[in-house]
Formats: C-alpha cells, sequence, structure tokens
C-alpha cells in the first residue's frame, strides 16, 4: 500500500481508503450486523488502510457509532478520520452555521474520538461554497484552533463548485465525484495542487457499473433504483466501451481505481465495502497501475463520448 499526503497536521494516508456509508443501518441497501462491520473495519486496518470516511446521515448515525467501536483499540495518531456536516444522524438537512457545533459534537460523539483530521460540507448548495458570503469558515476556523478539527473542506461534483470553493476559502480538503464515467472535476486538479488541497476521490467505480458486475438487463431495488431504464441501457453501453479498451486479463474494476490513482492530486479514493471479498480486490487495485496509453484512451472515451451524454450520478 502507497501512502500520500493528504493534509499537513495528519499522518500521510492509504491510497485506497475506507468508505464507510456500508456500515450503517439503513432502508436504502442491504445491511450488516453490528459484528460483520467491525470486523470488516478491522480487516481494512489489516490490509494497511488508515482513511475512514463516514458521515452523520450514513444509517442515521450507525456508520459513525460503528466505525467508533471499531477504532476504538487502535493507535488514534496513525488513523485519518473524516466525517461531514449538512446532513444530519435524524435524516434532516441543515447547512446554516450554527448548526456546525451541534453537529461536530453528535459526530466526536458516536466516532469515540476528541478530535477529527477533517470534517467537508456534505455535497452543499452552490451559495455556500463562496467563503466571502458565509460564516462557516470562520466557525470551522476557530474549530481548528481549538483542535476539534485539524482541516475543513467539502464534497463536490463539479468543477465549477470546486474552483469556486478553493478560490474563496482556506480549505485544505475536496471529495470529488471523479471515475472514468465522470471526469468534469478533473479539470480542478491541477488548481488543488497549486493551492495544496488534497483530492479524495468518491464514487470511483460509479456506484457499481465500473466492477462489470451490471448489465443493460439489471435490476434495482436500493438506492440504485434512481436509475431509469435509459439510464442502464447506456450505463450497459458505456461499460462495454471501457472493456474493449481493455487487455483480457485486465479486471475492470481494478482499472478504474487505479484511473483514479493515476493523477498526483489524489491523496486516496474510497471504493465502498460490502464485504471482506470486495474490500480485499479494492485494494490488489493497486498492485497494477495503469499505463498512460491506457488513461489517455480513458480520457478520450469521456471527452469524445461520454461528457456530452451527462449522466446522472
Amino acid at each position: 500500500m502507497k501512502y500520500n499526503n493528504y493534509i499537513k497536521a495528519s499522518p500521510k494516508v492509504s491510497e485506497v481508503g475506507f468508505g464507510a456509508w456500508q456500515l450503517g443501518k439503513s432502508s436504502d441497501w442491504a445491511t450488516m450486523s453490528e459484528k460483520e462491520a467491525v470486523a470488516l473495519v478491522h480487516k481494512a486496518l489489516e490490509l494497511g488502510i488508515n482513511y475512514f470516511d463516514t458521515a452523520p446521515n450514513y444509517g442515521y448515525g450507525s456508520s459513525e457509532e460503528r466505525l467508533g467501536i471499531a477504532l476504538s483499540e487502535t493507535d488514534r495518531s496513525k488513523i485519518v478520520i473524516n466525517t461531514k456536516f449538512g446532513h444530519d444522524a435524524d435524516g434532516k438537512t441543515n447547512f446554516e452555521a450554527d448548526n456546525i457545533r451541534k453537529s461536530l459534537e453528535g459526530s466526536l460523539r458516536r466516532l469515540k474520538t476528541d478530535y477529527l483530521d477533517s470534517i467537508i460540507l456534505h455535497n452543499p448548495p452552490f451559495s455556500y461554497l463562496d467563503g466571502n458570503n458565509n460564516l462557516h469558515y470562520e466557525i470551522f476556523e476557530r474549530l481548528k484552533e481549538e483542535g476539534k478539527i485539524k482541516a475543513y473542506g467539502a464534497s463536490l461534483d463539479t468543477y465549477e463548485e470546486m474552483q469556486k470553493f478553493m478560490s474563496t476559502t482556506k480549505c485544505e480538503v475536496i471529495e470529488a465525484f471523479f471515475n472514468i464515467f465522470h471526469q468534469d472535476a478533473g479539470k480542478a486538479f491541477s488548481m488543488a495542487k497549486e493551492k495544496g488541497v488534497s483530492i479524495v476521490v468518491k464514487i470511483p467505480l460509479d456506484s457499481g457499473w465500473l466492477s462489470g458486475k451490471y448489465t443493460a438487463d439489471s435490476k434495482f431495488d436500493d438506492i440504485r433504483k434512481r436509475w431509469s431504464s435509459e439510464d442502464i441501457k447506456t450505463r450497459a453501453s458505456l461499460v462495454d466501451k471501457v472493456k474493449d479498451l481493455l487487455i483480457e486479463d485486465d479486471e475492470i474494476s481494478q482499472t478504474a481505481i487505479a484511473f483514479c490513482l493515476a493523477y498526483d492530486a489524489v491523496s486516496t479514493v474510497i471504493p465502498g465495502n460490502k464485504s471482506i471479498n470486495q474490500l480485499t480486490q479494492n485494494v490488489e487495485s493497486v498492485k497494477k497501475p495503469i499505463s498512460d496509453g491506457l488513461l489517455k484512451k480513458l480520457e478520450n472515451l469521456y471527452t469524445q463520448d461520454i461528457e456530452k451524454l451527462r449522466i446522472p450520478w
């Protein structure tokens, strides 16, 4: 496992991190027991993962709670924990500045820690990204001074959002929606490097499509039911185009993760993990870096065939 720079005040982070939304209890996807959740986190630690990403609304607080239990006996100084602000554990949305401390204290309690390495706004409305016109960032700076957080940032989806946020705040972290099918955020990577902002890639497997397990005939009854039949057909055809670019023994999921890690602005990727087998496969992806030739072909596929489709997440 390779470890990359994250923020100044925290240790380097594993290039494959741990997306912890699956740890929580939810009606939107098949959930695991607390015992299974703790075992999954412990396996991640065994594999060298030290970056853990969660949020108050993942399983109505249960993701943070289970992560806190699983990490309670580890050396906190070697673990990097990121959580979010804006979607509360009770299922409500509240991005108002006066909710920051309450949300943070709840996260600290559930995670069984007295500080966070980073806290990020959880896909906020665009208006909240302007550091010149919002009180949020003064509060975050005070929380840094108090030792409650080491850094702050935002979870964002587009170049426009990232450019606005980085140019008006002192953020140190952006969790960016970036994968083979969604490369718009990559336009901001050079700006992130220039400003010393670490990039965490979310949804690197495009909610499972870039694992290669779905087809045009796939049916969904969980959170993925958001896709229309046309969305499913479009993504299936794009998966086929990606596969056409791979050599026979290339795994599409490993290629998808390696694609994200090919950009030096990226500190870590956080694929979801529903099982120890899936977790292990995600970590195996780092053993085979993507070639420059394939990277270019996948970039060209996006600019020539995918970008104009504006496929929904």
